[in-house]
């Protein structure tokens, strides 16, 4: 891994692609742990989280259901501070465990604007799973019961995260030098 440029930005290597396989495949099993005898609902917030849910999916083995939204807050390296939703919710989740599968949490923002909705629908239970977490750059409080890793608040790109829409498809995660 060496240094990319993505549009007129350049990036270094800060996670590996087996550091991330390494911490799914470790939040797959508490998952079965917390999930045995339950079949969980996965919510995968697209663009973003594509990649981490379906590599989660893949490694889990308990009965599990997923469905994808589309929530966006992000314009360039900046949050936009509006929460655009373009694909809705299309499941009943009356009385179900609801997993909310995020690439990245930062501000907090879209899943402050979001979880009220998936409330309002009483599900059994409802937990946030996110690949990274921004605890510095947090404005709203939230509970991530399920964190893959904790970054300092820099600008990231790869493995689904984008920068005005490339990098999603390269499978390390980069850090942006500022």
């Amino acid at each position: 891994m060496s240094v990319i440029q993505i549009h007129d930005k350049f990036f270094r290597p800060y996670i590996s692609s087996e550091q991330i396989r390494e911490k799914i495949e470790e939040i797959a099993r508490k998952l079965e742990t917390d999930y045995e005898g339950k079949t969980p609902v996965f919510i995968a917030i697209l663009n973003g989280s594509f990649m981490f849910a379906a590599d989660l999916f893949k490694m889990l083995n308990i009965p599990a259901e997923i469905c994808f939204i589309k929530l966006a807050s992000y314009k360039g390296t900046k949050s936009s501070g509006t929460v655009i939703t373009s694909i809705g919710l299309d499941i009943d989740l009356f009385g179900k465990h609801v997993i909310i599968l995020e690439d990245i949490i930062d501000t907090g923002k879209t899943m402050h604007e979001f979880l009220p909705q998936l409330f309002h629908q009483q599900p059994a239970s409802l937990k946030i799973c996110a690949l990274l977490h921004k605890p510095e750059a947090a404005k709203f409080p939230l509970i991530i019961d399920y964190c893959g890793f904790s970054i300092p608040d820099k600008f990231v790109v790869g493995y689904g995260l984008d920068y005005d829409g490339l990098g999603r498809n390269i499978k390390e995660i980069y850090q942006w030098i500022d």
